[in-house]
């Protein structure tokens, strides 16, 4: 009887074990699945050349930003790029016909989705090079403000992880 005592005890704590061992291998499968996507999604971004300060650094009005634009609320992130002129010619640069507000989208997306979608912006939204401009929600509730700070933070360390440089404004 105490022979068979043990001996379940015993088995019990391999299992234990084993099961300690396969979570620490599933775990690091994980973390080395998320270093090789972070790596190809810097890759991906190395096409776009490192920021030119002296083409932003008197813009100043979110109106006047050409790159990507980040609004950042409790729960969720406004994100508005500019694209490029697909018309190269000179013909008819009028504002009128041809205006910037056309090639203005404006999309709602998820923090967890933050590097995907900056990813998938096309090149010629990036005029001033590889930084992207960060802004509280000025039309946030007050009380919603450490929360909303805390995704701020959040998204600096994303978009710095993906070798972006972070033009933070104010928000109010």
């Amino acid at each position: 009887m105490c022979a068979a005592l043990a001996l379940t005890a015993c088995n019990r704590e391999k299992q234990a074990v084993e099961g300690v061992a396969k979570s620490a291998s599933n775990a690091e499968h994980a973390a080395q699945a998320k270093a090789t996507l972070l790596d190809q999604q810097r890759d991906a971004l190395k096409a776009i050349p490192l920021p030119t300060k002296s083409m932003y650094v008197d813009v100043h009005d979110a109106s006047a930003w050409a790159n990507p634009f980040i609004t950042v609320e409790a729960d969720a992130l406004d994100l508005r790029i500019i694209l490029a002129d697909a018309n190269t010619s000179t013909i008819g640069r009028d504002p009128m016909l041809r205006p910037a507000a056309a090639r203005r989208q404006e999309m709602q997306i998820r923090p967890s989705d933050l590097a995907e979608a900056v990813v998938a912006i096309p090149a010629s939204a990036w005029r001033y090079g590889r930084v992207v401009a960060v802004a509280e929600s000025p039309e946030a509730d007050p009380k919603n403000r450490p929360a909303i700070r805390r995704s701020m933070e959040k998204v600096i360390q994303q978009l710095n992880d993906l070798g972006i440089v972070v033009e933070e404004w104010p928000g109010r």
